[in-house]
């Protein structure tokens, strides 16, 4: 088992990433972006860069956390768009030594009132994410869903309809994310998900951990993100019986308490996003040692 985490909430530049990842005593960062920019759309000349000054400084880039088919992503829009950004990934990715991959199924379809759809346009999904998962598989890399605002992020049974339909799709469990969600899986309508309850459908394809805490907000219809175990993402009690289960992944910080990737009106200043990082990490790891795990 090993910590890492999404280091751009941290800080922007690679260098800040890297030194706030070690001084946690980590070895590993889930690289979303750097200053800015995610890591299959920044300059060649850029990214070898990157690799010269991660193998210098001895930290690895465990899990790439793309945009691949993510949230912002519709079903509707040209495949070939994805299909580029997979060719980018992929021989990045293999040059960094990456083996994980998270991915998404694409954007909820709404009508103009913000109401679901009937017609989620599965089949397609699932086509897609099948040639998805195929490319990463071909190259050594093993793709992970993440429960997020996306299709298999509507409930456990979303998830488990389709990991049935795509061969060789792994999860990312965000511990935080069915807080915030409807559960589309439950008969009651407008019933939020319950952090334990999905966790424990999808357990047995779960590949990789992240790790976020909140409380929903009903004025705003988001969470109030807080330090782990201070919410209702059911932290400590997944965590116990990941571990306990024989999980020897990696965990993963997504604290989104001074920066969120899917929402620019959520920014603090520099100290306080490296010290708030460090800080998320610490209690983690204090968190760990309560359920008898040493890091």
């Amino acid at each position: 088992m090993y910590l890492t985490g999404f280091a751009d909430e941290a800080a922007d530049s690679l260098t800040d990433q890297i030194e706030i990842t070690k001084t946690l005593g980590w070895e590993n960062i889930e690289s979303r972006n750097i200053d800015g920019i995610n890591i299959h759309d920044i300059p060649e000349n850029k990214f070898d860069l990157v690799c010269r000054e991660l193998e210098e400084k001895e930290v690895m880039i465990n899990c790439f956390g793309s945009t691949v088919s993510n949230w912002g992503v519709q079903i509707t829009a040209p495949f070939e768009g994805t299909l580029e950004k997979v060719s980018r990934a992929i021989p990045r990715m293999q040059k960094l030594g990456t083996k994980l991959i998270r991915i998404m199924s694409y954007a909820r379809l709404k009508d103009a009132s913000g109401s679901l759809e009937a017609d989620q346009m599965e089949e397609e999904r699932f086509r897609r994410l099948r040639i998805i998962t195929d490319l990463f598989l071909d190259a050594g890399i093993t793709p992970v869903h993440e429960n997020c605002m996306n299709y298999g992020g509507m409930g456990w049974s979303y998830t488990l309809k389709m990991l049935k339909n795509v061969p060789g799709l792994k999860l990312v469990f965000d511990t935080g994310n069915p807080v915030a969600n409807i559960d589309y899986s439950a008969d009651v309508s407008n019933q939020m998900q319950s952090s334990w309850e999905f966790y424990q459908k999808v357990k047995r394809h779960v590949e990789y951990i992240h790790i976020k805490d909140g409380v929903y907000n009903n004025s705003k219809n988001d969470l109030d993100y807080c330090f782990p175990g201070e919410g209702d993402g059911d932290v400590k009690k997944i965590i116990k019986d990941l571990l306990d289960s024989g999980y020897n992944g990696g965990i993963s910080m997504e604290p989104h308490m001074a920066v969120v990737f899917h929402d620019k009106n959520v920014a603090a200043d520099a100290s306080f996003r490296r010290e708030n990082y460090l800080e998320y990490g610490r209690r983690f790891m204090k968190m760990l040692k309560e359920v008898k795990v040493d890091v």
